[in-house]
């Protein structure tokens, strides 16, 4: 069994830091948007935990881990405070986001296919639900924010790949018995690095084979 291999310690480690670093991404961009504190606290809690509470819905462990681990739901709140008092300069706010969310997106990927898998789950399905962890909370963070999510903007550098592929190098190691909590930093860390080497070199997913559009493209 996975819980052999990948202790709740670990599994628990991983939540808490994931939810860590996305509160910090989701407070940051409200700080940028001008948001008030409440702002920031709401915008850091949907931010962490709106993609780990899909994950626990979709499974079936309820009540979700969000309503009965304390812990889970005052970290957000500890990020947003830190981010109130500290947060950088406003003209490297953007830059912090990005960074941020981009832990996020390697530690959530990796915890939520974990658990996924542990409660049953193929690892096909695993892997696309750890995908759903790492970027649900992004998107609503987005929504709330008034942009259109980075998920579905062609404008914008690799979002959903980078977590496909830490989901994938979990599955990997499940499928042929080495997942532990070196070769899940591993991935972690894959997913971390690639969404961070896409932001710098601007990797793009491509658009409609052979797309004739005249319409006119915002880009933001």
């Amino acid at each position: 069994m996975l819980h052999e291999l990948f202790t709740p310690s670990v599994q628990h480690g991983l939540d808490v830091a994931g939810i860590f670093v996305f509160a910090i991404s989701g407070a940051l961009l409200a700080v940028r948007k001008n948001f008030d504190v409440f702002g920031i606290a709401v915008l850091a809690e949907v931010t962490a935990l709106g993609g780990g509470l899909f994950r626990d819905l979709i499974i079936g462990a309820v009540p979700p881990a969000a309503f009965t681990d304390l812990g889970y739901f005052v970290t957000p709140l500890l990020a947003a405070a830190l981010v109130f008092f500290l947060h950088p300069h406003v003209e490297r706010i953007n830059g912090a986001v990005n960074v941020f969310d981009a832990a996020g997106l390697g530690l959530f990927c990796v915890a939520g296919t974990t658990k996924a898998y542990e409660y049953g789950l193929g690892l096909t399905a695993s892997a696309a639900l750890g995908l759903a962890t790492a970027v649900g909370g992004g998107v609503l963070r987005d929504v709330l924010a008034n942009e259109v999510p980075s998920l579905l903007r062609w404008d914008r550098d690799l979002y959903a790949v980078p977590a496909i592929m830490g989901s994938a190098i979990v599955v990997l190691c499940i499928r042929f018995d080495s997942l532990n909590a070196l070769t899940s930093g591993l991935a972690a860390v894959t997913a971390f690095l690639l969404r961070l080497l896409a932001m710098r070199f601007h990797w793009r997913a491509p658009r409609a084979w052979h797309r004739r559009s005249a319409a006119a493209e915002e880009v933001g």
